[in-house]
């Protein structure tokens, strides 16, 4: 975790001390001038922009989650090139700055005491949102290149109490730093952080395929050193050099490194001392002029440096990993290197011997059971595989691509505790519920055309308070059908399609399906006005209907659905987003809850012989969601509105629903078809 730390701790250091230092002198001002009644109005804008840092943390965060592995790389890619960009101009920002800092200081602080508190707030929150902002995205950054946010978050913890204990010393006066010299020192170390933070980036996008040549490598060093040996990991860690690198990566890596110290270099100067006054006195004695460096010395030595250490390990290393085993797989040897691993967690270097792209898994070869996996490693390239190691059988089930499976030796270990392995899924496995639930889905959607004709009929007859009881109907039973949505495919669209992206909102052309009819129903709309809808609805429905038993669904997309239901329904239906008048968003949830409950009785075979506790499990926490949501339904069959519920009411079922989620998220990994079966 520690060889992560250090990036960071220099960020939070260096923007927590230029944050803290404003704040010292607003504070000081304050005291000294006897206005200790303003002094919470500088809390309140430093709090603000905690707040706002956090928050913009948190969206990164929560941003990058909700997007597929590629774009999560082209996402993590770009926010690191944009992360180097503000830390290069911070670093020369400050560089020029840190002479005049404490000076430009005072005069914020003069001007915002003469202006008011509003000011006041302003000038603190600005302060601390800076950098508050540009620490969130380098954190944020680092992490994605650590694969982890331990080590970051602790190096950035560690930086912040560092720089409130400094800008306290110096608000108290107990300490004194020369400012230039610290930022300057500081300045030159983050240019090699974020030249590494380039590098990654580069990488990241590469693997988005937003750039090309992800397996053009200028080197690979993974079958002499290790990378998660101790050394390997601290490299990582710090300056994001890896045993691995693409051409472009090193290009990356060195040309921003030498361009951006070279210009750093030159603009460090010592401040001249102004002449002192004419008079006389006696010559001064000859002085040796000094022996200047030349300007390419600095940024040449920091680009060697680590080239030089890369050389000295490899040469040390004897062309043996320290820590983990190096296994090559291929069509026509698999498993090549492989002996009874010790037990307890284990890093395998997996390297593609073959002329094909492979599947590469640690398996039991008595169950089929998957320990752990490499998809997609290219010819001639290494990659790691973590994996625990227990007593029983292990081999490796290589999986070219267009080719057959080829299994190695097994081997034994014994000594240690049973390891969890996941059996794997195939498509064939995955046919049989798809067949069931196909059928439940045909058989929902004849009944759901005959409930729309009955909502048509209700509006062509002027009778539209039982239209409102019709429409709840039909729109329940479409909603029970919740894991077909991505197989609806544009008929999701025109059934059920929200005002979300259209123009004219509610009065937009293209507004159509159920949500059209339900605005209208309570909002006034005449009759005539909803018949068009109505039967447009109809027609839509028939459509589908007819083509739904000629529609591809893609087995694997099954396991998918018994998370996504829930997901849409946390945030459109228990939000209230999804509701257009009818106030039965907690109705849309219980119906919901019973399409999850029906894809779940297809897949409970499957899921049982993995995770035998699972679905019991699951049903407690569906039915006690359920029973949450059913106590909101009154006698006459009518729902309390979500946002007519009291505030306990709902985050309670709202964190019902989120600890379900939580219990359905592994089925997705469980039931993953894997070319191992």
């Amino acid at each position: 975790m520690w060889d992560n730390a250090l990036p960071s701790f220099l960020i939070a250091l260096r923007e927590g001390l230029e944050a803290g230092l404003i704040v010292s002198v607003l504070v000081a001002t304050l005291v000294r001038s006897d206005q200790r009644s303003r002094l919470p109005n500088v809390w309140t804008g430093v709090l603000a922009a905690i707040t706002l840092s956090l928050s913009f943390g948190a969206v990164l965060t929560f941003t990058a989650a909700g997007l597929s592995g590629q774009a999560q790389e082209g996402f993590g890619g770009t926010l690191s090139l944009v992360a180097v960009a503000f830390v290069t101009a911070m670093v020369f920002w400050m560089r020029r700055s840190a002479r005049t800092f404490s000076g430009e200081i005072k005069q914020k602080v003069t001007a915002a005491l003469a202006m008011g508190s509003g000011v006041l707030v302003l000038t603190s929150f600005l302060a601390v949102a800076r950098e508050g902002l540009e620490t969130a995205l380098f954190l944020w950054t680092t992490a994605q290149a650590a694969s982890g946010s331990g080590g970051p978050m602790a190096g950035a913890a560690a930086g912040l109490v560092l720089a409130t204990a400094l800008c306290w010393g110096l608000y108290r006066r107990v300490l004194h730093i020369n400012l230039t010299r610290f930022f300057t020192i500081t300045g030159a170390v983050l240019i090699v952080i974020a030249a590494g933070v380039f590098g990654y980036g580069m990488r990241d996008l590469q693997e988005s395929t937003l750039l090309p040549g992800k397996a053009a490598y200028a080197f690979d060093l993974s079958t002499h050193i290790d990378p998660g040996s101790w050394y390997a990991t601290l490299v990582q860690g710090t300056l994001n050099l890896t045993p691995q690198m693409t051409w472009l990566q090193v290009v990356a890596y060195a040309g921003y490194l030498t361009v951006v110290m070279t210009l750093f270099v030159r603009g460090v100067r010592t401040p001249k001392e102004a002449p002192a006054p004419a008079q006389a006195a006696p010559a001064p004695a000859p002085v040796r002029a000094a022996r200047r460096v030349p300007r390419w010395v600095v940024p040449g030595t920091v680009v060697a440096v680590p080239a030089l250490l890369t050389g000295v390990i490899v040469a040390v290393s004897d062309g043996k990993p320290a820590a983990a085993a190096v296994v090559s797989v291929s069509s026509a040897d698999c498993g090549r290197g492989f002996t009874a691993p010790k037990p307890g967690r284990q890093t395998f270097q997996v390297r593609n011997t073959g002329s094909r792209a492979a599947e590469v898994y640690l398996i039991d070869p008595v169950s089929n059971a998957v320990y752990g996996e490499v998809e997609g490693i290219a010819p001639g390239t290494t990659r790691s595989l973590v994996a625990t190691i227990g007593s029983g059988s292990y081999a490796w089930r290589c999986v070219p691509n267009g080719g057959k499976s080829v299994t190695s030796a097994a081997v034994r270990v014994s000594g240690g505790s049973t390891a969890t392995a996941v059996l794997p899924v195939s498509g064939k496995d995955l046919a049989t519920a798809l067949t069931e639930y196909r059928t439940y889905v045909e058989s929902g959607l004849a009944q759901l055309l005959a409930q729309t004709r009955t909502l048509q009929a209700d509006i062509e007859a002027k009778n539209l308070g039982q239209a409102r009881k019709d429409w709840l109907t039909a729109h329940l039973r479409y909603s029970s059908l919740g894991a077909a949505y991505g197989t609806f495919g544009d008929y999701d669209k025109k059934i059920n399609g929200r005002t979300a992206g259209l123009a004219g909102g509610v009065k937009d052309p293209g507004f159509t399906g159920f949500h059209r009819v339900e605005y209208g129903l309570w909002h006034g709309e005449p009759a005539a006005s909803l018949a068009n809808p109505a039967k447009q609805l109809t027609t839509d429905v028939a459509a589908l209907a007819k083509a739904f038993p000629h529609q591809d669904f893609a087995p694997g997309d099954l396991p998918l659905r018994a998370h996504e239901i829930l997901e849409n329904t946390l945030a459109r239906e228990l939000t209230g987003e999804a509701d257009y008048g009818s106030g039965t968003g907690l109705a849309t949830t219980e119906a919901n809850l019973q399409g999850t409950r029906e894809l779940l009785t297809v897949l409970r075979p499957l899921v049982v012989k993995r995770a035998p506790k699972l679905p019991a499990t699951v049903d407690t926490w569906t039915a006690r969601t359920e029973k949450l949501v059913l106590a909101q339904r009154s006698a006459d069959g009518t729902w309390t509105p979500v946002a007519g519920l009291p505030l306990a009411t709902r985050q309670e079922i709202n964190g019902t629903v989120g600890e379900l989620l939580e219990q359905l998220a592994p089925i997705p990994d469980l039931l993953e078809i894997r070319k191992a079966a």
